[in-house]
């Protein structure tokens, strides 16, 4: 394939999903916010001190600036709810009537709650509903009129996070003295107190509206991910933001990409070419190359250009090329000084999830999706074909234990006890990954499973993976596959790159591994600590029990 083919073929019909109606870009009005409809809350350590099995409504004690905080929540049209575990009235330590006067304090000190959730079961009770189990984020979500992935959790230990991420929400950890530092490690969004987590709330829900239209209407939008084809996908509700005002949208993407870009809603045409500031192993640069590039992106005739790029990518060189082949405007996040380059220069905080930072990115350029449209990954229903034939009836649960990036990849040893753990717990298991990895996949599918490694490029991947229960990986692109697809993820995830930015996005998860192991922020490619310790000691029957949380919480999309 030649480095700057492009496929003229790519079927605009599918650009966003069928009950999105078109919207334009430049409507500022929000009926709905885009990210979140409610907050719910934990109780104890969060909302107010904490007091042991507490019956008396006395001792409730509002932590500090708890009532001006959810103000500005309610201020926001944010709905409130309250989920609590109370395992003191299985223990018999107060009555539900006293219960209730404890809860009628707290809203006198802090204003009406649109609801109330309580576990009253003990951990022996193996219920659904008591944290870390998702039932009381469900239950919440539908008294409330909404579902999980339009919520997030506000919490002070581990549990009120893993319930967030098992029902698809997101979860907000505000440490306290008794939350342990492993809780902090593996949360993928910290606040230092509540009124930061509502701040950033708010700012996260204001940074993906549009604060004006994007000028005059646009007929051609070229947008840029050059990456891996996991960056691509999280990068799909933006680029469905851009083609909701758009007649035309060009992706300019590189060849480790392009099979996630045809998967795509939104796009009507791809120009494959790597970028060698962007690819982590480049090929010198080639001025022929670069300026057979540049005379091709000024063929695209755009009228506005959206580049996107992860936090450590320079969206800059790229820049200069869109300005020399006349592209009017430009847009791209940069803490650097783009000089000219730039006409929209965004900037992010840190930890924003890639899926969101992209969609900043888009309203800054006057974008956002349409009305209907949730801001999750998708796929094209089109471009999946038929599943192999020894998959079975859907169901199974998927195994995917390679990674491009060895780092991130799950022990073979490891994945092969998991394939005879899930096998032993009455479990259908389809072992998956690439060409280069039969040899893996053999040896863990012999443990328990269908071997299907090498057989599938990534839209028959996606298509295996779209009638999964549940699927097994680490943070590679078959999660984000898994996210695109709606279906739940156990989530063997190597700390080398932060849970928040890269965990499936908004999709039922489970987090396993060890979140403090030593390779922890280095974004290594291979594992830089002998034995892989961030996943080597991942517990099969911890697996099991994910796959099972996961189902009892009712599954994705």
């Amino acid at each position: 394939m030649r480095q700057d083919q492009e496929d003229p073929y790519q079927r605009r019909s599918a650009r966003v999903y069928a009950a999105a109606g078109r919207a334009g870009s430049g409507s500022v009005a929000d009926p709905r916010p885009v990210l979140y409809d409610a907050v719910l809350l934990d109780r104890d350590g969060t909302l107010i001190e904490d007091v042991p099995y507490n019956g008396d409504p006395e001792k409730v004690r509002p932590v500090p600036g708890a009532r001006a905080a959810l103000d500005r929540l309610r201020a926001a049209g944010l709905r409130l709810a309250v989920v609590t575990n109370q395992s003191g009235l299985a223990r018999g330590h107060f009555t539900e009537e006293q219960m209730r006067a404890v809860h009628a304090r707290v809203e006198e000190l802090l204003g009406r709650f649109d609801a109330w959730l309580v576990c009253p079961h003990d951990d022996a009770d193996r219920c659904d509903c008591r944290k870390p189990a998702p039932g009381l984020v469900h239950a919440a979500a539908r008294e409330l009129g909404t579902t999980a992935s339009r919520c997030v959790l506000v919490g002070d230990i581990g549990r009120d996070v893993g319930a967030a991420l098992a029902a698809g929400a997101a979860g907000v950890l505000v440490p306290t003295p008794v939350t342990r530092p492993e809780e902090v490690a593996a949360a993928g969004w910290v606040a230092a107190d509540l009124p930061a987590a509502v701040a950033e709330i708010l700012r996260r829900q204001h940074a993906v509206r549009p604060a004006a239209p994007a000028g005059d209407p646009v007929r051609t939008a070229l947008v840029v991910r050059s990456d891996s084809a996991g960056d691509v996908l999280v990068t799909g509700p933006a680029i469905r933001a851009v083609a909701a005002g758009a007649e035309r949208v060009v992706l300019l993407c590189g060849p480790r990409g392009r099979a996630a870009a045809d998967l795509l809603p939104g796009v009507d045409e791809i120009i494959e070419h790597p970028l060698p500031w962007i690819d982590p192993n480049p090929s010198p640069v080639d001025p022929a190359a670069i300026g057979r590039l540049t005379e091709r992106l000024r063929a695209v005739d755009a009228d506005q250009a959206v580049v996107f790029t992860s936090f450590h990518q320079s969206a800059l060189p790229l820049a200069l090329l869109l300005r020399m082949a006349g592209v009017g405007r430009v847009a791209a996040i940069s803490d650097d000084y783009p000089g000219s380059l730039l006409d929209v220069r965004h900037r992010v905080p840190v930890g924003v999830p890639e899926p969101e930072r992209a969609l900043s990115l888009a309203a800054a350029a006057g974008h956002r999706l349409p009305d209907g449209d949730e801001p999750v990954l998708r796929l094209r229903p089109d471009a999946l074909p038929p599943r192999p034939p020894d998959a079975g009836e859907p169901g199974y649960v998927v195994l995917h234990p390679g990674s491009a990036a060895s780092s991130r990849a799950c022990p073979p040893e490891v994945a092969t006890r998991i394939a005879g753990a899930l096998t032993a717990a009455g479990h259908r298991v389809l072992v998956t990954g690439g060409p280069d990895e039969k040899r893996v996949t053999a040896r863990v599918a012999a443990a328990g499973g269908t071997d299907l490694g090498g057989r599938t490029d990534l839209a028959g991947l996606a298509a295996i993976i779209a009638d999964a229960s549940a699927v097994v990986v680490g943070n590679t692109g078959p999660a984000h596959l898994a996210a695109a697809a709606g279906v739940p993820v156990v989530s063997l995830f190597a700390p080398t790159v932060p849970f928040g930015q890269w965990g499936p996005y908004r999709v039922p998860t489970v987090r396993l591994g060890d979140a403090t192991a030593p390779c922890r922020d280095t974004r290594a490619a291979n594992c830089p600590v002998p034995g892989h310790p961030c996943v080597s000691g991942i517990d099969p029957g911890q697996v099991v029990d994910a796959v099972r949380t996961l189902a009892a919480g009712g599954g994705g999309r």
